[in-house]
């Protein structure tokens, strides 16, 4: 399979992935996590798990994620905080609430929320 290679400042390193990904989720889609209930609304994607080494062992190994699969950068939030998480696309499903997300950092990259999901602020659009 044809690979491609990219650099990760999280990871410190080159990152190699597959050539082509298909990810289930968009940047803006509010998504809720699996296992720990918590929303967050993307807005960045990775094609492969591209996070440092530490990061990835210091998952519990029953909780583990493959590293071969989309991973998404969140801005999350739960019952007591807002926070950034970084959660593989298998942990995330859609979040079926349809409300906004409370996140002090949504602003800075989101112009509105409507219809279920948030538009990214012109600006940074290509």
């Amino acid at each position: 399979m044809d690979r491609a290679h990219f650099y990760s400042a999280q990871a410190g390193r080159q990152i190699e992935a597959p050539l082509h990904s298909r990810a289930r989720f968009a940047i803006g889609d509010v998504v809720r996590h699996r296992k720990f209930g918590f929303r967050g609304v993307v807005f960045d994607i990775d094609p492969v798990f591209a996070n440092s080494d530490e990061w990835y062992e210091a998952i519990p190994e029953d909780l583990r994620p493959r590293r071969e699969q989309p991973f998404y950068h969140l801005m999350a939030e739960n019952e007591e905080s807002s926070y950034v998480a970084y959660v593989s696309q298998e942990n995330l499903q859609d979040d079926g609430d349809g409300g906004p997300v409370d996140h002090p950092g949504l602003g800075q990259l989101f112009e509105e929320f409507a219809s279920g999901r948030y538009r990214l602020l012109r600006s940074l659009t290509h």
